[in-house]
């Protein structure tokens, strides 16, 4: 109670510097300066010191809130500005084994369910109605935690006036960020969250958040320019995780389905080699499944419950399909961006971070 009479006060605050513009709304489409500020924002949530952002501006914003560390080190700032709006800004991997273990934590769950995050808490989620929707684990147990603290703040805001939010996450944050948005917009849909909130979402460096059949109900969710993925091209961190694709990922209605019974339907020899090949195209990718969810799901969810007292792991959803998500603003580096960042597998972060990312943004021709 009175962590949410703090945050209201603050609110007021904000609010105080400019009243009149209340009424202004979020505008749909990318818009480079508003994306700017965000990286402004992202650059401090996130960093281990402020040596990290010293020479990145100040944003048009002031942070009046920052979360407890929680979670599998995770942690979100509330920042407003006086034009009456407010940014949830998410952070993403620290230097933490925990922190990397939301990474690693990668098999697949359904995008609508249950999550038993500790002895008393269970946190029931709906991300997408497909019933073939799933989601990475690791970053939707982030999400489950951060979402406890998330929600009473809205409601100060909302109860101050504020009816524009932004959505930002940079890394491991912008993962976060995709989830927490299908997250918001289904509370909205079930008539837990007001209406008449604007999201608008701005993931950056993100890395794939779930399936294809999850991508398609989260683009149908935000399309007409609410939400984007901004990747510098020379940056690995948006391919991951690593997607293996098998036969079962494909919509029902598809060639294969009946591949086998047109197999049986062959002459004999004709019949051995159409099934060699197919089992050898087929199987692989079963198996590689199989040990995607046997090591990253199942091993991993032990060292999860040890950091986590009181979790109880889900059953996985039996895929890993990891697709990119969203509209996606490439940042294309030249030959003058390779000659300030080069590549260098010594550094694998080079192209990661929030410098090359402000640099490409500034570079006319870089981006639409």
């Amino acid at each position: 109670m009175m962590k949410n009479a703090c945050i209201y006060g603050l609110v007021m605050i904000g609010l105080s510097i400019s009243l009149s513009s209340r009424g202004q709304q979020l505008a749909p489409g990318f818009d480079k300066a508003e994306f700017r500020e965000l990286l402004y924002i992202s650059a401090r949530t996130g960093a281990f010191d402020s040596s990290y952002y010293k020479d990145i501006p100040e944003p048009g914003y002031h942070m009046a809130y920052r979360s407890a560390v929680m979670g599998l080190d995770n942690r979100w700032e509330l920042w407003l500005n006086d034009r009456s709006s407010a940014v949830i800004s998410i952070r993403g991997t620290t230097e933490k084994a925990e922190s990397w273990l939301a990474n690693f934590y990668a098999a697949m769950v359904p995008a609508k369910g249950q999550l038993q995050i500790s002895e008393r808490d269970t946190f029931t989620y709906a991300l997408a109605d497909h019933p073939r929707a799933a989601v990475h684990v690791g970053w939707l147990v982030s999400l489950a935690f951060l979402s406890q603290d998330m929600l009473p703040k809205l409601d100060s805001c909302y109860r101050a006036g504020i009816k524009n939010v932004i959505l930002t996450g940079h890394s491991q944050g912008g993962a976060i960020t995709f989830l927490l948005t299908a997250y918001l917009y289904n509370l909205q849909k079930q008539g837990r969250l007001p209406a008449d909130i604007r999201f608008k979402t701005y993931c950056s460096a993100s890395p794939k958040p779930g399936n294809l059949y999850f991508a398609y109900a989260y683009e149908v969710m935000t399309q007409g320019g609410w939400s984007y993925n901004v990747v510098n091209a020379a940056d690995w961190v948006p391919e991951t995780p690593m997607s293996i694709q098998t036969l079962a990922d494909f919509n029902e209605t598809n060639p294969f389905v009946n591949a086998d019974m047109l197999i049986k339907k062959q002459r004999f020899l004709k019949r051995l080699t159409l099934r060699y090949v197919y089992n050898r195209l087929n199987k692989p990718t079963i198996r590689a499944q199989r040990n995607y969810e046997k090591f990253l799901g199942k091993m991993t969810s032990k060292m999860v419950k040890n950091t986590l007292p009181g979790y109880v792991p889900p059953d996985y959803y039996s895929s890993n399909h990891y697709v990119r998500t969203g509209t996606t603003v490439v940042l294309m580096g030249g030959e003058d961006y390779y000659k300030r960042y080069p590549d260098n597998p010594e550094t694998p972060f080079v192209h990661h971070g929030h410098h090359p990312y402000l640099y490409l943004l500034a570079q006319p021709g870089s981006h639409p």
